[in-house]
């Protein structure tokens, strides 16, 4: 089945529209995804419960799945491709495993396991090819760090350079994998919520770590930050709000513009709860979440709701325009965006 929903949006002030394309690929899957990465045009990967891995390497149009042998029961918050060969795959709860794959998924390796009843993965991006990091939870309000220099296949322990500690009920969500991000030259942000929001920061791989207050809505278990996107090193964003309230926009979306020291609103929100954020280009931002989707063209400060299909994460190309969305049923679409 393909559905597809054209929406264009006109800004008089410059005379410029924007048509957006949001098209059903599949809901074939017995699994609610919640890991996204889009390689290419071509080349997307998928995860999510009951231990399911999508792949496509024609843009979308047809998708292999697979269960990874022994972790059937598993449910994969974050994944991260390399190829059309090669990704990597974490798991929220306990135990905590990260598996990879050389093979387009046809096998799978077992790179980390923990045990400990208190281990919870949220996140991971990878820098580069080599270099990744993945966060959890915190235990003994620490918050769990791995770092691997090998494209995955090792992970080392490194949540003794975080010497920051949190606080009471302060934790990370793994609603979409995307409360972590990387940028190049060693840079990555991570956020919290709970029942307090921060930023945590590091310029060097995850050396050292530098800690920044985010006032987004915060305070209890389900309120905080759900996902966060960086364009460069200064203009990010960060969306959530209450996931059981997801009709709500009470204070659920911030912009920084100078790498999350400070927090400003937007003059126009988003139009509700959301656990999904991207920057498209410069100017062009998507959020989504369980009550839909929204755009702004002009970096975050005006949103427009396009969309009340439901959906968990977002992702764009590493290489390309493609961007993918998906959710609970395994629901994947494609959301193409033209420039008139």
């Amino acid at each position: 089945m393909r559905i597809i929903l054209f929406l264009v949006l006109f800004f008089p002030l410059s005379g410029f529209a924007q048509t957006y394309e949001l098209g059903s690929l599949t809901t074939a899957a017995n699994t609610s995804i919640r890991g996204i990465s889009v390689v290419s045009d071509s080349i997307a990967w998928v995860s999510g419960s009951n231990g399911a891995v999508g792949r496509t390497t024609d843009g979308g149009k047809k998708w292999k799945w697979t269960r990874p042998k022994g972790y059937e029961k598993l449910d994969f918050r974050d994944i991260e491709a390399f190829d059309d060969n090669r990704a990597v795959i974490v798991n929220a709860g306990s135990p905590a495993y990260i598996l990879s794959t050389e093979d387009g998924g046809k096998s799978w390796t077992e790179n980390y396991k923990n045990a400990d009843s208190a281990i919870f993965l949220d996140g991971m991006d990878f820098w580069d090819e080599k270099n990744g990091i993945i966060f959890g939870d915190p235990i003994q309000n620490h918050l769990q760090l791995l770092i691997t220099n090998d494209g995955g296949h090792t992970w080392k322990e490194s949540s003794q350079a975080l010497k920051l500690q949190t606080a009471s009920g302060e934790a990370g969500f793994a609603a979409s994998g995307t409360t972590i991000k990387t940028l190049p030259g060693g840079k990555v942000w991570i956020a919290t919520g709970g029942t307090k929001s921060n930023i945590y920061t590091s310029d060097d791989f995850g050396q050292n770590w530098r800690r920044y207050d985010c006032p987004i809505l915060q305070g209890q278990n389900s309120t905080g930050v759900f996902s966060m996107d960086f364009y460069d090193a200064g203009q990010g964003i960060v969306v959530g709000g209450d996931y059981l309230k997801d009709k709500e926009n009470t204070n659920n979306i911030l912009l920084t513009r100078d790498g999350g020291k400070s927090w400003n609103k937007p003059s126009r929100p988003v139009f509700g709860y959301r656990s999904g954020v991207i920057w498209y280009d410069a100017k062009n931002c998507f959020a989504t979440g369980t009550s839909g989707t929204d755009v702004s063209r002009d970096g975050g400060q005006n949103w427009y709701h396009i969309s009340d299909e439901s959906f968990n994460a977002i992702k764009k190309a590493k290489k390309g325009s493609l961007v993918l969305l998906a959710g609970n049923k395994g629901l994947i679409y494609s959301f193409k965006v033209k420039f008139n």
